[in-house]
């Protein structure tokens, strides 16, 4: 094969009246001579050194990269020629190279079609065909298994005692597939640390060291055994980019032939490896997005801070692939910290106190923190084992009101793309954590504010404390479901204290107390009776105040003192044989309770104190709901923020397109006129000028109108007239896009209940929409008509285009906030699903109707 290529190469020589040619490949960084003609061995061998130099290996890596054929000057008179000239052999890195002091336009005709001939002529070794993955199996999808394969085709073409590939991530080379080197897999190697990575890197060509070199006890790593003699590592090149590497070692050096194969394998393997790691990065990249869309419909959907922190943590799990996930939450008065974490493989939540717990710094710090080595940083890990982490504050309204903490047993697990990712969700998961609390804490006051009226009720007017006691200790067993409730009053003689329990475990502690008393002076009732301070313990294992009660083991304990200023009333005590019963809304609970009690208890004097109780907290109740308003008016922004970002660029340039431009015509035009005779021939004209830059102006302020934010007002009104606004606004857009607009509408069409400005909205983010389907021009139809379905009058209102219409898997999900096929091109994702919310608020619906390549129908259903 190699004498009838020089056969060929010389008879085109003689054609083309060139002085020599040559076939010339690249292979593991170097340029190799195939077939020769009329070049002697001196000669060839500078030609070997002058393809060598690195700007001649640029300029015919370009040349074979863009398969064009290019021409150079010759300084090196060793050649014998005045100019080179390349043309590439296109799908390789091979490429005809002549010398000739002048080519014709058909001489290079000549050589063009000797290169497309050389097309199928075979490189040194045959391409290995278990090297690239069909794309049709499942095995591009996992990366470890095509690089596990990749590995097996240079284990199988040289036998060697072992080996490993790694793919290069920024200045490391990462061990991700290995061969009789258990030891090697995950390693991380700093090209930057070792000599021969750093060659490897700068030369990108192999680099080999035998068994005797002062080389050999500073190979990047190899698991050698004692009769190793030998070591290579091949690179993997795209372009002039180190991709990655394979290291291979064998007991003897590899000889002529099987380096050609390891050569020529590297060269094949390059495109397969980078399409594979951008394959699997990609895949990555739109696992995180999916992740941030389950995160917009999954999480956003619990009701409660547990469900949010339990769907939180599923989230992370699936996406970060660890387990040691936590989540800390600062109560409203900063006393307590809720935690949620996975213990032991299940998911708990419980408080403690703030003051001593290791994550106050961290909340006071509010930022961002990414840790690669735990064992070199003062941070003290959640979990045993954990050797990184990445810590993300959840901050609201410039506020840090919870930290949540990813840890991982690798080592320099998160990246900063995982860090940004874990800023947006801690962005998203604050707002859900603050409207979770604000529930809760609705929540929490509705039943206190039900307990203290029922309290009031039944205790006012009350003389008899041990009634007070009972009557207290049953309503807190009834509202709260506690084991045990107990409320401890001092008597009239201050002597004996009046007990009064309530709960399912009431009757074990009567028994269990006996003679004793209830207020141990050494336990948590002791403890808070005699300071006045409130005590919550969710482990009594982990207490020095708790002191068991003969018969009855109490896990968790929450203890309140009744106080009148600063004087001590009694104590109101629950208890739970369960860890981690109580949180910081039932200490709120109990304090706000004890607050009214000692109210009650202290005089019939101070019934009016106890009604500012109740005032403040339905003051707080209104509050609650004013804030809950508040949330309405937030979700109305969004509404008109999507408004605005469908019509604020073509409002802005109109208005400032025109408005000056119509200013000037119209001021110069009544000036015009006013001097003009009124039988001047002319005038009518001039008027009529004047009418029109009215009429434009008119335009230019409704625009401006439309996109100012009005007041939901519901009112009969006409939806053709609706439709007419629209269309004026949008009838330039329409004409300037190439689109023909076409209107039906229904005569005598019934009057339908709409917010006008919502429903203009509606319109125009449809017929927006539809223009953008239609970058090349097309069919605009409009049409309103009355429709009967199920036993009810409604007005349709039909939008049409003949665009490109919507694929079949994203029909379903146009109205899913944040979902966008628009890729780059400036899409939110907000206006289908803003289109959709309006119109289901007014009680109707869309139907969407499409078929790829032939456009889409958007029918707008509103009730009569």
């Amino acid at each position: 094969m190699v004498d009838n290529n020089e056969t060929q190469l010389k008879e085109a020589c003689q054609l083309t009246g060139a002085l020599w040619a040559v076939i010339a490949e690249r292979e593991g960084g170097h340029w190799l001579l195939q077939s020769v003609s009329n070049l002697n061995k001196t000669k060839q061998t500078a030609l070997t050194k002058f393809l060598a130099q690195e700007t001649v290996d640029a300029w015919l890596l370009g040349a074979s990269e863009g398969e064009n054929s290019r021409s150079a000057s010759l300084s090196d008179s060793k050649l014998g020629a005045a100019r080179l000239y390349v043309y590439p052999i296109s799908n390789s890195f091979r490429a005809i190279l002549v010398a000739a002091d002048q080519q014709t336009a058909n001489a290079q005709r000549i050589w063009r079609l000797m290169a497309g001939l050389f097309q199928s002529l075979p490189s040194v070794v045959a391409p290995s065909e278990i090297l690239i993955p069909g794309l049709q199996t499942d095995l591009p999808y996992d990366m470890p298994r095509v690089l596990e394969r990749v590995l097996t085709s240079f284990v199988h073409a040289v036998n060697p005692q072992g080996a490993w590939l790694a793919i290069r991530r920024g200045d490391t080379l990462d061990i991700s597939a290995q061969w009789n080197d258990p030891r090697g897999d995950g390693l991380s190697l700093l090209i930057d640390s070792n000599n021969m990575l750093r060659r490897l890197h700068r030369t990108l060509a192999d680099v080999s060291v035998s068994k005797g070199q002062p080389e050999w006890d500073n190979l990047p790593h190899a698991t050698r055994k004692s009769n190793t003699k030998f070591w290579v590592c091949l690179p993997l090149v795209i372009g002039r980019r180190l991709i990655g590497a394979i290291a291979l070692w064998s007991q003897t050096e590899f000889s002529v032939d099987e380096w050609q194969k390891l050569r020529e394998l590297a060269r094949q393997a390059s495109p397969s490896v980078e399409v594979i790691v951008t394959f699997n990065e990609l895949t990555g990249h739109l696992r995180r997005l999916a992740m941030l869309n389950d995160f917009a419909v999954t999480v956003s959907s619990a009701q409660n801070l547990d469900q949010i922190a339990r769907r939180v943590f599923g989230l992370l799990t699936r996406s970060f692939r660890t387990e040691l996930i936590a989540l800390y939450l600062p109560s409203m008065g900063g006393r307590l910290v809720r935690e949620f974490s996975n213990r032991d493989g299940k998911f708990s939540a419980q408080s403690t106190s703030l003051a001593d717990h290791p994550i106050l710094p961290y909340l006071q710090n509010g930022r961002t923190l990414r840790l690669s080595d735990l064992s070199n940083s003062d941070f003290k890990p959640v979990y045993s084992g954990a050797r990184s982490g990445l810590m993300v504050p959840l901050k609201y309204r410039g506020q840090t009101i919870g930290i949540l903490s990813l840890e991982s047993t690798r080592q320099d697990a998160f990246s900063q793309y995982d860090e940004h990712l874990m800023v947006v969700i801690a962005s998203h998961l604050a707002g859900l954590v603050e409207y979770g609390r604000l529930r809760e804490e609705a929540e929490a006051r509705a039943r206190n504010l039900g307990l203290i009226h029922e309290v009031v009720q039944q205790v006012i007017g009350l003389s008899d404390k041990r009634e007070m006691a009972q009557i207290t200790a049953d309503l807190l067993a009834e509202y709260f479901a506690y084991e045990l409730a107990g409320v401890m009053l001092i008597g009239d003689d201050s002597a004996s204290p009046i007990l009064g329990f309530g709960g399912s475990r009431r009757s074990l502690v009567q028994r269990a107390l006996g003679s004793e008393d209830f207020v141990v002076s050494a336990g948590i009732t002791g403890h808070v009776f005699y300071t006045g301070e409130s005590v919550l313990v969710n482990d009594t294992s982990q207490s020095r105040l708790y002191k068991q009660l003969q018969g009855w083991d109490a896990r968790s304990e929450l203890c309140v003192a009744l106080k009148d200023g600063g004087r001590i009333l009694g104590i109101i005590d629950v208890e739970s044989s369960q860890s981690n019963a109580f949180t910081n809304n039932d200490l709120l609970a109990i304090e706000s309770l004890a607050g009214v009690l000692a109210t009650v208890v202290s005089s019939a004097d101070q019934y009016q104190r106890l009604q500012e109780t109740v005032h403040q907290l339905r003051a707080a109740q209104v509050e609650l709901r004013a804030r809950m308003t508040a949330q309405q008016d937030a979700e109305s922004r969004l509404i008109q923020a999507a408004k605005l970002a469908a019509v604020g660029e073509m409002a802005a340039g109109i208005a400032h397109e025109l408005n000056n431009p119509l200013t000037t015509v119209t001021g110069f035009t009544e000036l015009l006129l006013e001097e003009t005779p009124d039988d001047a021939p002319h005038r009518a004209d001039i008027q009529m000028v004047l009418h029109e830059a009215h009429r434009a102006r008119g335009v230019v302020r409704r625009l401006l109108d439309f996109a100012r934010q009005g007041e939901r007002i519901r009112s009969k009104s006409d939806i053709n007239e609706i439709v007419e606004d629209v269309l004026a606004l949008t009838k330039h857009l329409i004409h300037t896009s190439g689109v023909r607009l076409n209107i039906w509408l229904g005569k005598e069409l019934p009057w339908a209940s709409v917010d006008s400005n919502q429903m203009k909205q509606v319109f125009l983010n449809l017929i927006h929409n539809a223009l953008q389907a239609m970058p090349s021009g097309g069919n605009l139809d409009i049409q309103t008509v009355t429709r009967e379905r199920g036993n009810r009058s409604w007005v349709t209102v039909s939008i049409k285009d003949s665009g490109i219409g919507i694929d079949p898997q994203n029909k379903e999900r146009i109205f899913e906030p944040f979902f966008t096929t628009k890729g780059n091109t400036g899409g939110t994702g907000l206006g289908l699903s803003v289109t959709y919310g309006i119109v289901t608020d007014h009680g109707g619906t869309i139907e969407v109707e499409s078929r790829p390549g032939l456009g889409s129908t958007f029918t707008v259903w509103l009730p009569i």
